[in-house]
């Protein structure tokens, strides 16, 4: 792991240690002792399932191109991508060319119809959270009493994120746009190399149509649609349960919209690329919304880590172990992310 990633992820963990001892070990203990086991493994369950439902949404939009590849191989591809995104500092994107090298390399398909299908997961991914993001300023402003400059924060926030969704989606199917955007990335690259301008020029722009050639076919296919954006609100509804479960396991009821708001306030944030996976701004953010709801700090920063334990350091764990089995070209790919 190179020295800025180590150092980003320790950042993290310090944030979140100091908001810890401010809090108090102890009372954040304690409410950790009084956790209901069976809620906790229930929470685990979940978040199992979730795995199992982005790996059955992948593997839609991979049909879609043809691409002939079964289940049981595209999840551990998922969790590699999702380790990555995890522990390098890339706005929750690091993951996704990792991915589709790994899906063009063992389903011998071009890497440009891989990358489309993992974008078009992604993608799949935005008109859920899109939605919930609206209910969330609206429950933010109404239940959480948040202050003036997070809700305009919030509200520019989401503008942003629908802005680039549809900039990109534009920039996917047409293929004129595409192209001038190719050429104008090509021009800054050439003030700073011209030797690497030349290289890449052709090679950038024939993959770039392959790309387009690829979204077009799944966008037209209503299979994607008709399965994947149902299969992507239930993702968001089990993520949203996960926390909720977490709360029961240590006694308290909290209520889902606040859950739901604070999920996605803390999932906007995770997407700035500052530092690894948000480490330390999510778990802050997390724990800093549900205090200004009204649960106590000590049970905020109890769900917050069990929470956190839970979607991101078993997420990330998991996508390391299963790493080798994709052998030590895929290793150094991983190695130079980091």
């Amino acid at each position: 792991m190179k020295h800025k990633t180590l150092i980003l992820m320790l950042a993290g963990v310090g944030v979140l240690a100091l908001m810890v001892l401010f809090i108090g070990p102890e009372k954040i203990e304690t409410a950790l002792q009084q956790s209901n086991p069976w809620y906790l493994a229930l929470a685990v369950i979940i978040q199992l399932a979730i795995y199992g439902l982005w790996t059955e949404r992948w593997s839609i939009t991979t049909s879609s191109l043809d691409i002939s590849i079964k289940r049981r191989h595209l999840l551990p591809m998922l969790m590699v991508g999702l380790a990555i995104n995890n522990i390098t500092p890339s706005g929750r994107g690091g993951g996704e060319p990792v991915r589709a090298y790994l899906l063009s390399k063992y389903s011998q398909s071009p890497f440009e119809n891989a990358f489309a299908t993992v974008i078009a997961d992604r993608g799949l991914d935005t008109f859920p959270f899109i939605a919930l993001a609206i209910i969330t300023i609206i429950t933010a402003i109404l239940y959480i009493n948040l202050p003036q400059w997070m809700v305009i924060t919030l509200v520019i926030g989401l503008i942003i994120l629908i802005v680039v969704f549809f900039l990109a989606l534009y920039m996917s199917i047409n293929r004129e746009f595409g192209d001038r955007a190719v050429r104008w990335f090509l021009n800054i690259l050439k003030r700073i190399s011209s030797k690497m301008h030349n290289r890449v020029e052709q090679r950038a722009i024939n993959a770039v149509g392959g790309f387009q050639d690829s979204m077009r076919v799944m966008i037209t296919d209503r299979k994607v649609l008709l399965y994947g954006i149902p299969i992507s609100f239930v993702i968001w509804g089990l993520e949203i349960m996960r926390v909720y479960v977490v709360f029961l396991a240590l006694n308290i009821n909290a209520p889902l919209e606040i859950i739901a708001a604070v999920f996605v306030i803390s999932t906007l944030i995770g997407m700035i690329p500052l530092l690894p996976g948000g480490l330390g701004a999510v778990d802050g953010m997390m724990i800093l919304l549900y205090s200004y709801a009204g649960i106590p700090a000590s049970i905020s920063a109890a769900a917050t880590l069990v929470e956190r334990l839970i979607s991101f350091w078993m997420t990330t764990i998991l996508g390391v172990a299963v790493l080798p089995y994709f052998g030590a070209d895929a290793v150094d790919k991983m190695t130079k992310k980091l």
